[in-house]
């Protein structure tokens, strides 16, 4: 019986990364267990979020140290939806009645210098379509769909996505 009580609580988000200089916000979806169970962005071990942040920016340290080398390389981090019902950590378990999506709007109007928002992985792109109005502020704002950086994602060698994501976000962040 607890597991299907656990199975139907939402899952909840994290606030964002950001600094007031962002000009990069790449979207996940929603965390999955194991970045719920750590409180970090893409914890999971076999995740390349990370290795990707840390071949286009240098980016090394424990959690906290990446954090910051993220604003600092004027980069903000969040997830689509606030929260959600997913059992597991699979996006195609992302429940989509009751789904609540983050406050993009108020986002875009404390971080006005974000020019490029990046979705790791077609859900995350999917769900900000599906719940995010946001065109009145989107047309200066440039959108791409990048390879998933999950490990759900295998169809794509480490080197395919890192091209990918470093032709879209390595430019943007220069």
């Amino acid at each position: 019986m607890a597991a299907i009580k656990t199975a139907s609580r939402p899952s909840e988000g994290f606030p964002p990364i950001a600094g007031s200089g962002a000009r990069i916000l790449i979207l996940g979806s929603l965390p999955g267990q194991r970045s719920i169970a750590e409180q970090q962005y893409y914890a999971h071990p076999q995740n390349v979020f990370w290795p990707i942040m840390r071949e286009l920016f240098g980016i090394r340290g424990d959690y906290a140290d990446r954090c910051g080398q993220l604003v600092e390389n004027r980069i903000a981090l969040w997830d689509v939806l606030q929260s959600s019902v997913r059992p597991g950590s699979m996006d195609a378990n992302i429940r989509l009645d009751g789904a609540c999506a983050n406050d993009f709007e108020g986002f875009l109007a404390a971080y006005s210098g974000i020019r490029l928002i990046a979705f790791n992985g077609r859900k995350a792109e999917a769900l900000f379509a599906k719940f995010v109005n946001i065109e009145a502020k989107a047309d200066s704002i440039q959108r791409v769909g990048l390879p998933s950086t999950s490990p759900a994602y295998a169809a794509m060698s480490f080197s395919a996505k890192l091209a990918l994501w470093r032709q879209a976000i390595g430019l943007a962040a220069e």
